[in-house]
């Protein structure tokens, strides 16, 4: 896999706030913003780790590659989300754009040196990092307890809670069914099957086009999830 840098590919644009400021808020004004396509890359695994990302649009699957080929994603980064954090020099992990994305690149060295004095901005990085964590022990009881329908049914509900959905009964399945079949531990086949079979139990809807679910019976889904 080619090494991918946080050079912009796409689109890129630089704003013009004034350099002096060490504040996590004019760091973030003075990010380079990067944009990217579906498929992708933010970063591969191995890369140098000089860059923490953070998700301004779109949906990032962060993923480790088997040496056999094999994918599994390990979670998916929403808008507000930061990526690339860690404690070694390369990347251990890598990401990918599900759908066209944006984000911004901040040095890892003037990120650090920030979290010093900004208690906001430590505050973020451990809640990024203690999410990071949620999440992985999460993954670990789905994959190595839940039947298919528990997995997709809890998919669904951490979706619906993630992105901030809780006022609306519908969500958006930015990713294919491929992405959430290697987050699930399952084929896409069964992933299929499973929402038809939720489908036909009337607990969901699938809108035309199928990225866009309308939760018939959230308390039956979360049920179902076995949560």
């Amino acid at each position: 896999m080619l090494a991918v840098h946080p050079e912009p590919t796409v689109d890129v644009r630089r704003s013009h706030v004034g350099s002096s400021s060490t504040s996590f808020d004019d760091r973030m004004a003075t990010a380079t913003i990067r944009r990217l396509l579906a498929k992708e890359h933010v970063f591969c695994e191995g890369d140098s780790r000089d860059y923490v990302f953070y998700v301004e649009e779109g949906v990032i699957a962060v993923y480790k590659t088997l040496p056999d080929g094999r994918r599994q994603i390990i979670d998916f980064a929403y808008p507000g989300d930061l990526i690339g954090l860690g404690v070694l020099d390369e990347h251990v992990l890598s990401a990918q754009a599900t759908v066209t994305s944006r984000v911004k690149c901040l040095s890892v060295a003037a990120l650090e040196r920030i979290a010093e004095t900004d208690a906001r901005l430590a505050l973020k990085l451990y809640k990024s990092v203690c999410h990071e964590l949620a999440a992985t022990r999460s993954l670990l009881v789905t994959v190595g307890q839940r039947s298919a329908i528990e997995r997709v049914a809890a998919f669904l509900v951490r979706l619906h809670r993630r992105t901030g959905a809780e006022e609306s009964s519908t969500i958006n399945l930015a990713m294919r069914r491929s992405d959430i079949a290697d987050l699930l531990g399952l084929t896409i086949e069964t992933v299929s099957r499973t929402l038809t079979k939720l489908r036909t139990m009337g607990v969901i809807e699938i809108e035309q086009g199928a990225t866009r679910v309308h939760l018939r019976n959230l308390a039956r889904l979360v049920e179902l999830a076995n949560e």
